[in-house]
């Protein structure tokens, strides 16, 4: 590691911790050289790669911008984007790869969103997963249902409740 003031090649390292809810190694170090001391922040970089072969850094902002879009005009707060986006970071993490697919951080939104808002998990996969007919709404919808132990929809009688 560089000295930040002098320059010089050569520092050592006087202190290492863990930060970041253990993302990050926060190390200070001093500078052989002119003896000042600063500090660095490590953490492993997690590259996504997206289909086009293309590689980039993860960013929990673009999972959050995405989600967001998905929950435009629902009641969802910043703090539970900003929870999710952090769960999604923690399941691709977890995957112990350096390098992951595009399609599995998308894959990694879809379990949180759906717990979330279930409008706009319905918006974000139609997008996600291409949707083409209004049968692809239905078999989700329908998946949603069995999921949550509802009734299907071609279950439900459409004779009008009587009141006496």
């Amino acid at each position: 590691m560089r000295c930040p003031f002098c320059k010089n090649d050569d520092t050592k390292v006087i202190d290492s911790r863990v930060a970041d809810e253990g993302q990050a190694i926060r190390r200070r170090r001093s500078c052989v050289e002119c003896g000042r001391r600063f500090s660095t922040v490590e953490s492993a970089v997690l590259a996504v790669v997206k289909r086009n072969g293309v590689t980039e850094p993860f960013s929990r902002e673009k999972v959050m911008r995405g989600v967001r879009r998905a929950c435009q005009g629902r009641h969802v707060a910043e703090d539970a984007l900003a929870k999710l986006a952090q769960q999604v970071e923690d399941t691709v993490r977890a995957s112990g790869s350096a390098e992951i697919p595009s399609n599995e951080v998308g894959l990694a939104i879809l379990g949180p969103l759906r717990d979330l808002d279930e409008v706009a998990y319905l918006r974000f996969a139609s997008v996600y997963r291409s949707f083409d007919s209004v049968e692809d709404f239905q078999r989700e919808i329908d998946d949603l249902r069995t999921a949550h132990g509802g009734v299907r929809a071609e279950a439900v009688s459409a004779e009008p409740v009587q009141s006496s």
